[in-house]
């Protein structure tokens, strides 16, 4: 608990950064939310594959701490290569975001409100890379087990970001309305300003600067580069498959109209919000379980992972009895829910969050399993299990559902569910047979090292 409270601070702070936008959005009306809903869904679509690849800092470095051999010298390996990682991913993933209209279009998306996507697009843009140098940096910072650096770089680019968003969105202080224009750069403001502030915790704290992890940073090391792409792009892969699912939903939910699309968003922002806890959890619990299993501690890494697993679904126990009990005030959060105008949006965003209530405890054990399989090194495995209960069950259950019954977008949020539940049991399981069966044998250490 006492790692994980910032790490998971740290990531509702980076929602708000997005939560604060589809508010701003929002009071421009409902074409606007979905317009800067499909703009910020290429962007996010990108990013979280890029972020999930670089991930792989955290259980190398954290590996590394519970070896405690050669500690100084392997942690600054896997940063310098996993900012190199950086630069392979992040310079195409600028070049589609940029292109966003024209993407949005060949998935079938209307031509004026693809147009308006990409105008948010191109203003975020440019806080693309820095996002993803932060992430490296916050991996690093984790791992280490000194979360708080990286919570008050992020908790300074969401007041920067709330700030250069109010005066551009809406043109304050003499300013024209920049309009969707303004939301996205307020994004890159906030994205350039965390990396910056964290540069330069790392490089002046006296606990971090040792490292020199950005000394002869044009040096390559390819072993280490490739152990970064080997743990990293499972890791990438899982996330954009969960994440591609629900963009899937959102395409789904363009096809049905455009109330349906902006109820989609905001339920999915509050979904996301509330599964920033267990995300953020799950990466404590990769840190904690690197250090087990590099201390060769075969049922330190169990305990690691179980008590994730319990604080995880805790949580989202509590997440649940509030899209149940009150979801109206917190659609109330992103639209007027008294003007008529909204009563359709309204009524489909109730009933999407009801069916995200379902699916809180799951969505929070397979995130959390997930981050416990990392500890170990094991991250193909979770790949493929989320392969099929994303894409095996939940797309295609949830299509199923939308367009061959008369359930339209509870239908396709049924299908999120159940797909959801399907990976939770699948990497539950897997973690539960991994662990006993080192225990049992009593050779952990040798086999995760392999």
């Amino acid at each position: 608990m006492a790692l994980a409270a910032p790490i998971v601070a740290t990531q509702l702070a980076q929602v708000a950064i997005v939560t604060t936008n589809v508010v701003m959005i929002g009071h421009l009306g409902p074409e606007a939310l979905a317009a800067g809903a499909l703009g910020a869904n290429v962007f996010y679509v990108l990013s979280i594959f890029c972020i999930g690849v670089l991930l792989a800092t955290s259980p190398l470095v954290a590996y590394a701490v519970g070896r405690r051999r050669r500690v100084v010298r392997d942690a600054r390996r896997s940063v310098r290569q996993a900012l190199w990682v950086s630069l392979l991913l992040g310079v195409p993933s600028c070049l589609i975001i940029w292109r966003a209209g024209s993407v949005l279009q060949l998935l079938g998306q209307e031509t004026g409100t693809a147009a308006a996507a990409q105008t948010y697009a191109r203003a975020a843009v440019w806080g693309f890379m820095p996002m993803l140098w932060f992430t490296v940096l916050r991996s690093f910072v984790s791992a280490l087990q000194r979360p708080n650096f990286a919570l008050h770089a992020i908790l300074l680019g969401v007041i920067v970001n709330a700030a250069v968003g109010w005066v551009l969105v809406f043109g304050h202080f003499g300013l024209r309305s920049w309009g969707l224009a303004g939301a996205g750069a307020g994004a890159a403001t906030a994205n350039v300003l965390t990396f910056v502030v964290l540069f330069v915790i790392v490089v002046r704290e006296r606990r971090l600067r040792r490292f020199a992890v950005f000394g002869r940073l044009w040096r390559p090391d390819w072993a280490r580069f490739r152990d970064v792409l080997r743990i990293g792009i499972p890791i990438g892969t899982t996330m954009l498959l969960e994440t591609a699912m629900f963009s899937a939903a959102i395409m789904m939910m363009g096809w049905i109209g455009t109330a349906a699309l902006a109820a989609h968003q905001i339920a999915v922002q509050c979904a996301i919000t509330a599964f920033m806890v267990p995300v953020g959890i799950a990466h404590a619990v990769t840190v904690r379980v690197g250090i087990a299993a590099g201390a060769g501690d075969g049922s330190g890494v169990r305990r690691a992972g179980y008590a994730g697993l319990l604080l995880g679904a805790a949580f989202m126990c509590v997440t649940a009895a509030l899209f149940w009990g009150v979801p109206k005030e917190l659609i109330g959060l992103f639209i007027d829910t008294s003007a008529p105008a909204n009563a359709e949006v309204v009524a489909l965003a109730v009933s999407f969050l009801a069916v995200a209530a379902l699916f809180q405890v799951v969505d929070a054990l397979q995130a959390v399993g997930q981050g416990a399989l990392r500890g170990i090194k094991e991250t193909r495995r979770p790949m493929l299990m989320a392969m099929f209960g994303y894409w095996v069950i939940g797309v295609p259950s949830g299509a199923l559902l939308a367009f061959k019954t008369r359930l339209g977008g509870v239908g396709i949020w049924l299908g999120l569910a159940l797909g959801l539940a399907v990976v939770a049991v699948l990497v539950v399981g897997r973690f539960h047979r991994r662990t006993r069966m080192y225990l049992m044998d009593g050779t952990a250490s040798e086999q995760w090292r392999r």
